[in-house]
């Protein structure tokens, strides 16, 4: 799942009738890129071969800067998460995070879907008795990387949305 059945208007950009500036939505892309980039290389170990989710996350950042539209990294998004299909484990899930991170520019609320996804990847990355304490690792390290501008509107959405995120955001 990862997306509410009802739209947070804090995840709307102002212009189509929410309340998140376009800075904050910027913001929302940069940190979904560095969450699913953390964890990539569990996909290219397996996959070197294939660029999908690095360019998703490319994307995702050129995203931020106007060098590409929103339909383009939302596109790759899609390539990424056409990458993790045929993958199990945390290479798949890195891939899926990756794809996540692009589609950021089109629903900003995606940007928990990569975090998530990325802490998925790292407990799938290690043995089973070790996994929720790498989860906890990885979620600690994510919001060690969130901006102050974005920091409590994305441990709110954390809390909100932890249920329907496969409880990865319990620390």
């Amino acid at each position: 799942m990862i997306l509410p059945k009802v739209r947070d208007p804090r995840f709307v950009t102002i212009r189509r009738g929410g309340s998140l500036t376009d800075e904050h939505h910027r913001l929302l892309a940069l940190w979904a890129a560095v969450c699913a980039e953390h964890v990539l290389p569990l996909f290219e170990a397996v996959q070197p071969d294939d660029p999908r989710p690095r360019q998703a996350i490319e994307h995702a950042r050129a995203w931020t800067r106007g060098e590409v539209t929103m339909m383009q990294a939302r596109a790759a998004g899609g390539h990424a998460m056409g990458a993790a299909r045929d993958l199990r484990g945390a290479p798949r899930h890195a891939a899926y995070a990756a794809g996540q991170a692009g589609a950021v520019a089109h629903v900003a609320a995606h940007e928990l879907g990569a975090a998530a996804y990325a802490i998925k990847a790292a407990r799938a990355a290690v043995p089973e008795a070790d996994s929720d304490a790498a989860g906890r690792r990885e979620c600690r390290w994510q919001r060690d990387q969130l901006p102050a501008e974005i920091r409590e509107l994305v441990l709110d959405d954390q809390r909100l949305r932890n249920d329907i995120c496969w409880s990865v955001f319990e620390v």
